[in-house]
């Protein structure tokens, strides 16, 4: 019988998963990458095998309606694509470790323990990430389960940059910027050096632009900052939060408008950034085709802070040598990344406009100063390294 490992990456409306396979001779190999999306609404089974024939678009019950029932509806898929497989791993998506853990962990009573105490700095993610491994625990207590972590690759930051200048009595309590996106970042460094070799040493900045937004300064594939800092909500602008915000802002709200901690935490977490400000939609491509003057600043809005953010890190770097676009909105957006790189012209990129349409890899010029690329994330693939590495499974992963 063969061997299999998953990873999992789970959300509040969605599971991703990837299934690996190891024959009885032989390496192991990506069998199978999907997600469950609509979770609670309507939800939908989607799944490629590992050279991206579809292996099924399955519309699935109702029922489907938490992270639980989710984790149950892919268990049953996998049983039936896949048989009586002897599952030897889960490695997991956790958004947050704290100070404590700087590198992905086997999961144990007390691991989960501390990572339930993070939940009020992630209630967007971490919650869902935890409620994932709690099914697996008791659909498979055998099954060794890793957490592989979104703050762990920022653990390289200075004590400086890490600093939330507040009292140290408060500091004390966990209070630091930690930074997130460390999976989908510790990837893109991962393979500077293969798709980009000019720049993997110098200094780059990654641009990770989806509904999650965020920009990571790298020296020598080297985490160096982040604009994402104690929270999920700092920085950039992004489909519901809104990044960057005066603290007297959320002191306002609670104070002069007399919301509850419950109701400014909806505000932040759920109805701000890009749909707060267009009131319309917190997905780009929406945005992008509408006539509404909402939508036009509200992208507006999110190239000005990209920009900005940009100028920041390419301070903090003494300059800057690369630019890397990469998850959703960088990936797939050209007049995204058009309207950044224009706004970044007096750092040196000079954008190939032929290349940047056709989602090139390379998309400068050869003249440009700042090397400037598209890099597809694979924040699976990268737990996938991480849990075999631990496990002494999936050595072969590229």
């Amino acid at each position: 019988m063969d061997d299999y490992a998953l990873v999992l990456n789970a959300g509040s409306s969605s599971l991703k998963f990837c299934v690996f396979r190891r024959p009885r001779t032989g390496s192991w190999q990506l069998e199978a990458r999907g997600q469950i999306d609509g979770i609670g609404t309507a939800p939908h089974l989607s799944a490629k095998d590992g050279h991206g024939a579809i292996l099924t678009e399955t519309k699935l019950e109702d029922s489907v309606c938490d992270g639980r029932a989710a984790i149950d509806a892919l268990a049953s898929w996998l049983r039936w694509k896949f048989g009586k497989a002897r599952v030897v791993g889960v490695g997991h998506r956790v958004v947050h470790g704290g100070a404590r853990y700087d590198r992905p962990v086997l999961i144990t009573r007390d691991v989960l323990a501390d990572l339930y105490q993070l939940i009020p700095l992630a209630p967007l993610h971490q919650p869902y990430n935890l409620a994932a491994i709690d099914r697996i625990s008791e659909r498979m207590p055998d099954v060794s389960q890793v957490a592989c972590f979104d703050t762990s690759f920022h653990q390289t930051h200075n004590a400086v940059t890490k600093l939330v200048p507040l009292p140290k009595e408060v500091r004390k309590s966990g209070v630091q910027r930690y930074g997130f996106h460390g999976l989908s970042y510790e990837y893109i460094a991962s393979v500077l050096p293969d798709v980009a070799p000019e720049i993997a040493r110098d200094r780059v900045i990654v641009a990770h632009l989806g509904s999650g937004a965020s920009l990571c300064a790298l020296e020598n594939g080297i985490s160096v900052d982040s604009t994402l800092g104690f929270t999920a909500l700092d920085g950039l602008c992004m489909g519901t939060r809104p990044g960057a915000l005066d603290p007297g802002v959320v002191l306002y709200l609670y104070q002069g408008l007399g919301l509850s901690a419950k109701e400014i935490e909806t505000i932040l977490y759920k109805k701000s950034g890009l749909l707060g400000i267009s009131e319309i939609s917190n997905d780009m491509r929406q945005l992008l085709v509408s006539d509404a003057p909402e939508a036009k600043l509200a992208i507006d809005y999110f190239v000005y802070r990209a920009t900005k953010e940009i100028g920041a890190l390419a301070a903090v770097l003494g300059g800057v040598d690369g630019l890397v676009f990469t998850a959703g909105i960088g990936e797939n957006s050209p007049e995204i990344r058009k309207r950044i790189c224009e706004a970044s012209a007096w750092l040196g990129v000079q954008l190939d406009t032929e290349a940047n349409l056709k989602n090139a890899s390379r998309i400068s010029t050869r003249q440009s100063k700042v090397s400037t690329w598209i890099i597809p994330t694979n924040e699976e693939l990268m737990i996938a390294r991480h849990t075999g590495a631990l496990l002494g499974l999936l050595q072969a992963v590229a």
